[in-house]
């Protein structure tokens, strides 16, 4: 990974401050608007597009572009593709410099994507053709939100401007709820889906506790691809190493149906509930998903669309135990639930939108901007630079450090890594004393 180092060490602290929870004034964001940046690059236009699964602050970055594009005097407009690289394949662009401060602000606390996304792969021409519309608006500056197939679609932009010798700064802005991105510490998004995980999970266990000869056994199925960092984070919210859950499958290891049988058999004897929590992409030991009977086809990007994890693990526990269990899928939820938004996590994805247009405005381009975790006794963040090529269609699973021997857990080291990321603590839930009167 390449570090870019700030210009002065004030610029870190700010940046640090950013990191931990804190919002500007209203009265700031007004001058931002004055192009009292001493950066200068190549005159022109910006624009900024969202891709993929939409989260909780994926606006937020849109945001942290906006303030820093109205602070520069090398950008004139400052843009916005709706539905991303489709939107600009179809000249579907809008002028950002009109939306009221009032409005931007109240994109912090909106989820979703504001711009409109999309999960669409370049086709051999497009490359080619979204240059030309980019170049036909004087566009200088190309910053994309997304994940790994998105940071694929900006490194052919960057490669079609670059074999049309057109000075094109092309930057991608992380963001995935997955935290599958190599080369960054963590991901804008993954620190609210996670928080959403963490506080789901305890809540539906004191659901199943409260009647465990109803539904003793829950299954959670949550979202994360082929990485189980969302599945760990279910962990995040025990207040005692008892708590739920008791049992996280995770895609890193392979699923087989007669030990998951008998470790929810030991966990029923131990508490008399077992709450699980399985990510949407197990698969067996010959590398069969767990839910292909449940299957809807592939994205564009050939990623499978499955379902029905829940399901099939419900299956199994009432044929092979003979107990009722039921499972609880979040869905869209965990993506974007405000209600749950880690406010580290909305501030760093602000820092990487404003980032962005920095590096862009140096003359960086063809890279992904990363966090970079400091060392330190609190909790903080810089960034840094990572080119696109190690990004695009690459994954990062969990390190064997962060999973029990057993891969139904996840270890201190994993704890240590993510309970930051959630930013103000959970919410603490009371355990009555329960003592029968004589």
């Amino acid at each position: 990974m390449h570090i870019v180092p700030l210009e002065d060490e004030s610029r870190v602290i700010h940046y640090r401050w950013w990191a931990v929870g804190r919002l500007l004034s209203t009265e700031i964001w007004a001058q931002w608007g004055r192009g009292d940046m001493s950066e200068t690059g190549a005159h022109g236009h910006l624009i900024v597009g969202q891709s993929g699964g939409p989260t909780a602050v994926i606006n937020a970055s849109v945001v942290g572009v906006v303030r820093e594009a109205l602070r520069n005097n090398a950008i004139d407009g400052i843009y916005g593709a709706l539905n991303g690289i489709e939107g600009i394949l179809q000249r579907r662009i809008i002028d950002l410099r009109r939306e009221s401060v009032a409005t931007l602000t109240e994109l912090l606390e909106t989820p979703s994507a504001a711009l409109g996304s999309c999960r669409y792969r370049l086709q051999p021409e497009d490359a080619e053709r979204a240059l030309n519309v980019l170049r036909d608006l004087g566009v200088r500056y190309f910053l994309y939100i997304g994940g790994n197939d998105s940071a694929e679609t900006a490194l052919r932009i960057a490669h079609a401007a670059a074999d049309a010798a057109y000075d094109l700064r092309v930057i991608a802005i992380p963001k995935t709820i997955d935290n599958d991105l190599p080369e960054t510490d963590h991901c804008p998004g993954y620190g609210s889906a996670a928080r959403f995980i963490a506080q789901a999970t305890q809540d539906s266990a004191r659901c199943t506790e409260a009647m465990p000869n109803h539904y003793p056994v829950k299954i959670i199925e949550v979202m994360g691809r082929y990485a189980g960092w969302l599945a760990g984070a279910a962990a995040l919210g025990r207040q005692n190493p008892d708590d739920p859950p008791h049992l996280i499958y995770m895609p890193e290891r392979p699923f087989d149906p007669a030990t998951f049988i008998q470790q929810v058999r030991a966990t029923l004897r131990r508490h008399g509930t077992c709450v699980v929590v399985a990510a949407e992409h197990l698969r067996d030991r010959d590398g069969h998903a767990l839910g292909e009977l449940f299957a809807q086809g592939v994205d564009a990007f050939g990623h499978p669309l499955v379902a029905g994890v829940a399901q099939t693990m419900v299956d199994l526990v009432r044929s092979e135990i003979g107990v009722r269990a039921r499972f609880d899928r979040p869905g869209d939820l965990q993506r974007m639930s405000m209600a749950h938004i880690s406010t580290v996590d909305r501030d760093e994805a602000v820092l990487v939108g404003r980032m962005a247009v920095r590096y862009a405005v140096r003359g960086v381009t063809g890279k992904m901007v990363t966090l970079v975790r400091t060392n330190g006794p609190q909790y903080a963040c810089e960034t840094g630079l990572v080119d696109l090529p190690l990004i695009a269609n690459a994954q990062k699973t969990l390190p064997e450090d962060f999973l029990t021997p057993e891969g139904t857990d996840v270890t201190a080291g994993f704890m240590a890594y993510a309970l930051p990321l959630l930013g103000d603590a959970l919410p603490r839930h009371a355990t009555m004393r329960r003592e029968l009167l004589h």
